[in-house]
């Protein structure tokens, strides 16, 4: 399988909202996330990369087919509750380039394309001048019931990109996992590379 990464404009990327919404619901609904993802939801979170200023979306191709994505946005323009903890610290919310999300099917991992979707959204930061890149991904204890035997934490991919966890700082962010009714709120951690 050949793999083209490359940057959707805002007409393509509302254009392919089916195909992104689609691979956010499939691949957060694995561990840890085990989101319960719907269209309504969807809307309203991906609007965030279809209006903010300087937000990008690069896509992963096998063919025209969207087999991953991955997001960023200025965090002073993503949802308040990523920028607050940092706000409520003292820090500049401005000067971060925060990283949404980096989804990617199981067939077509380990061929590099997570790499490329850091590199690409880093460049981007660095070419609109951020002092850091941030994410935020979510807190599960070692013990949760319904992690996987085999379950592979990311901590690694993400030490090697250069990343390290923000110490204390932590933001709670509310979607419908599996097997529950509705919307609860998820404790997410900070990671950051300086730029």
């Amino acid at each position: 399988m050949s793999l083209v990464v490359r940057r959707l404009d805002v007409a393509e990327a509302r254009a392919r909202f089916d195909d992104l919404a689609r691979l956010r619901i499939t691949v957060f609904r694995d561990y840890p996330y085990l989101y319960e993802g719907d269209a309504a939801y969807e809307r309203r979170y991906l609007a965030t990369y279809f209006s903010a200023d300087k937000a990008v979306v690069f896509g992963a191709f096998d063919g025209d087919m969207l087999v991953g994505a991955a997001t960023a946005a200025p965090l002073a323009q993503h949802f308040e509750e990523f920028a607050e903890p940092f706000a409520a610290r003292g820090l500049d919310v401005g000067a971060f380039f925060y990283f949404g999300e980096s989804v990617l099917l199981k067939p077509y991992r380990g061929q590099g394309a997570g790499v490329r979707f850091f590199a690409e959204r880093e460049a981007t930061a660095r070419a609109f001048g951020f002092e850091a890149c941030v994410f935020s991904a979510v807190m599960r204890p070692p013990d949760h019931p319904r992690r996987p035997p085999d379950y592979q934490p990311l901590d690694g991919f993400w030490r090697k990109r250069g990343y390290r966890p923000i110490d204390d700082l932590v933001t709670e962010f509310s979607w419908r996992e599996t097997g529950e009714t509705e919307e609860t709120p998820k404790p997410m951690a900070y990671w950051m590379r300086r730029l």
